[in-house]
């Protein structure tokens, strides 16, 4: 099994989510922009990508946009993690191809939850451990 590409500038919530995920026993890759997720995405597997939508330089649609571009995993799930809810983002994010929409400030368990089933058959175990 490939990983999960945590992708955001705030270091802290990209060490929050990779916190929650490897609690839950996924195996994560974290990139602070989207410059750094395209080259994880070069030389890793990955099974999802988590994006937050507002970086500096690629952002998370625009992100979306190369990855779905790219040969190489242009079918791997991505997911918006943002604190926008407006409709006319998130169509963009759909038009751009992404697979969903989480809203930050994120609840641990329902992040996992999401992630459990846009990858079914992933799941790390019934033993791991979701923080709560």
């Amino acid at each position: 099994m490939g990983a999960i590409l945590a992708v955001d500038d705030s270091a802290s919530l990209r060490q929050m989510v990779a916190f929650t995920l490897r609690s839950s026993g996924y195996e994560v890759l974290e990139a602070a922009d989207g410059i750094e997720a395209l080259e994880a995405l070069r030389t890793h597997a990955v099974d999802l990508v988590l994006t937050d939508r507002n970086m500096p330089g690629i952002d998370g649609i625009e992100l979306v946009r190369r990855i779905r571009a790219g040969a190489r995993q242009r079918d791997v799930p991505v997911l918006l993690l943002t604190t926008e809810t407006s409709d006319e983002i998130r169509q963009a994010g759909r038009a751009a191809g992404a697979t969903g929409w989480l809203v930050k400030p994120f609840d641990p368990r329902r992040l996992v939850e999401v992630v459990r089933s846009v990858l079914p058959g992933h799941d790390p175990g019934e033993s791991a451990r979701v923080p709560g």
